[in-house]
């Protein structure tokens, strides 16, 4: 069994099993055990009869406790001998057994040894260094550890360091990046914003025109159903006449107003569908923030014979006398063609022309083409053949497709300015008139396939300019 540490026997004894600690005016009870006088007041502060001990439960009739001063001495004799201070053991210098000094080390059992000890039948075999000389040993074998230790100690605090620098600097970064997002969604709020407005004035106009096309309509074929009618009676009545009258009636030829009034309706039905189809494709496309503008510039090297290119690259005319460059693959030989020379395979980017009638009837084509577009001969200018354009002519813009869309424009509306918009990775491009921010088309999705688009244009009777 073991020994119990007197020390901590003590302690046991002299403290509360209430509080836990030493006994604070310690007072007995009569079954013999010590509290300290605040806790066992407060332990019977509520009862009024049947007082219990906290330690072994036995009941008094009455409120009664005595001071214990004799255990209230030792306890306090025990605090100041706990309070001493305690003295470092001694290093033993002297052999415990001769009193001698320890002037050797026993290399064989690993100790110190007085001379005598050295001499004895214990050690008289060992091999026996100065103590002195053992020393210097274990320090030269504790360098290199040291050293190694230390080289650790620089290596964690390096390692120390680096992190903390590093912890910093991605702090600052995430800093930043809070900041970028909280910038993008703001303009994308405001974004989102001004297309709701767009959009909701768009419909809003679309369906004005609806009710006032549709009323116009019912309003015409109301009058021409009733026209129809009177027609019906007469020719009714015209054919009850004898035959010598019937005959002499001139033919009338049918009325062709309604006729023509379908023709203008289904136009306007055309308008619809499209109009609907592009806000449909509007609200759909993704909604990016900050598209990159293109630093596009002609290439001369593309451009038809009949076409003048600045000598900025940034704008072409058709010219009145064919021009002599080489004839290269590269070169649109038939129609009045040319690329830009910047080229895209990723990224959302945005470029704006400017188009000037320079002659009467002048037409052309802005918008984007695949690198691999066909460069000689004829050629359909359609998303099938790898261009995606719109071409405008007198007042009113094409949208390039097959077949062709016919977009009706207001004349004081014709766009000068616009804004070619390309979205890479959804393969959609879109057509702004940048002086006023309306959109012209936006394309159905395509497939770019990894292949190089370029910007693209069409000159006839017209200048174009980069801006």
């Amino acid at each position: 069994m073991a020994a119990v540490n007197p020390a901590l026997q003590l302690l046991g004894e002299l403290t509360c099993s209430v509080c836990l600690d030493y006994f604070e005016d310690p007072v007995s009870l009569d079954c013999g055990h010590h509290f300290c006088q605040t806790c066992i007041t407060q332990c019977w502060e509520a009862l009024r009869t049947n007082f219990h001990c906290p330690e072994c439960r036995e009941t008094f009739s009455q409120r009664n406790f005595k001071p214990n001063r004799h255990l209230r001495n030792i306890v306090e004799a025990s605090r100041k001998l706990t309070l001493a201070p305690t003295k470092e053991p001694e290093v033993v210098t002297v052999c415990e057994k001769h009193k001698r000094a320890l002037d050797v080390f026993c290399q064989e059992d690993q100790i110190p040894i007085c001379m005598v000890c050295q001499l004895s039948r214990d050690h008289r075999e060992h091999a026996v260094v100065p103590i002195e000389e053992a020393a210097e040993d274990y320090k030269d074998l504790l360098r290199p550890c040291l050293e190694i230790l230390k080289e650790e100690r620089e290596e964690i605090l390096s390692f120390k360091l680096s992190g903390e620098n590093k912890s910093h600097e991605l702090l600052k970064q995430l800093e930043t990046e809070k900041q970028k997002i909280v910038s993008q969604f703001q303009q994308l709020r405001q974004f989102l914003e001004k297309q709701e407005r767009l959009l909701l004035a768009q419909l809003e106009e679309l369906n004005q025109e609806i009710e006032k096309r549709g009323a116009e309509y019912v309003a015409k074929l109301s009058e021409e159903i009733s026209s129809f009618s009177s027609l019906i009676s007469e020719m009714e009545q015209k054919c009850q006449q004898p035959v010598s009258e019937f005959l002499q009636v001139r033919r009338k030829s049918p009325n062709s107003s309604l006729l023509e009034y379908r023709s203008e309706w289904s136009e306007h039905i055309v308008l619809l569908k499209y109009t609907l189809f592009f806000l449909k494709g509007l609200i759909k496309c993704p909604l990016k923030v900050s598209p990159l503008r293109a630093n596009v510039t002609l290439d001369p090297d593309t451009a038809h014979h009949d076409l003048i290119v600045s000598a900025d690259r940034r704008s072409v005319i058709c010219g009145d006398t064919r021009q002599a460059p080489p004839d290269t693959p590269e070169r649109f030989d038939t129609e009045l063609c040319l690329l830009g020379c910047a080229g895209f395979t990723s990224g959302r980017h945005y470029w704006e022309v400017w188009v000037e009638e320079e002659e009467e009837g002048g037409v052309c084509a802005v918008g984007v083409a695949r690198e691999s577009v066909k460069r000689k001969g004829e050629i359909s200018l359609n998303s099938e053949q790898g261009i995606w354009a719109v071409g405008c002519s007198e007042d009113q813009y094409l949208a390039l497709t097959s077949p062709e869309q016919i977009i009706p424009l207001s004349p004081s509306r014709r766009p000068r300015r616009i804004r070619v918009y390309l979205d890479y990775e959804r393969g959609q491009v879109t057509f702004f008139d940048a002086g006023h921010g309306d959109p012209i088309v936006t394309f159905p999705p395509a497939s770019f396939a990894g292949e190089r688009i370029r910007p693209f244009f069409c000159v006839g009777g017209v200048s174009v300019r980069l801006l």
